[in-house]
């Protein structure tokens, strides 16, 4: 009875690694996506806040990158728009939102300001200035 005992913690631990396992990068032409989205954020000007501290936008890049590398290991993304949705919008922590703020303008969430980039980036989508509304 001790052997199953211990086998059973072995095999949720193996199956953590095999599931760690199916996951792969993102196709090129997302990757290529959340790049040139990172890059638009760190060269926007604006700020971003994480649980209520403000970080520069190069911080802010810094940060989501890390956040993709994680994913990366879990998940496959399928989109920008699904990295925007599990990695960019809000803190795994605290679950709060996060905000971008750009001069002279109000901060809005992450996830809209993301999702206008990307669409400027796949101009489907006027340009607009560097701070949304």
């Amino acid at each position: 009875m001790s052997s199953m005992r211990m086998s059973i913690p072995i095999f949720f631990a193996s199956m953590a690694f095999g599931f760690h396992a199916l996951a792969a990068a993102p196709s090129p032409a997302v990757q290529a996506e959340i790049e040139t989205l990172m890059n638009a954020l760190e060269s926007s000007g604006c700020d971003f806040n994480r649980n209520g501290s403000w970080y520069t936008a190069a911080d802010a890049k810094k940060h989501l990158l890390q956040k993709l590398a994680y994913l990366n290991d879990k998940i496959t993304l399928k989109s920008a728009e699904q990295f925007i949705e599990v990695g960019g919008s809000k803190s795994s922590m605290s679950g709060k939102p996060y905000l971008v703020r750009c001069p002279g303008a109000t901060p809005i969430e992450s996830q809209k300001w993301l999702l206008l980039r990307l669409n400027e980036i796949r101009g489907s989508a006027t340009p607009l200035p560097s701070n949304p509304k």
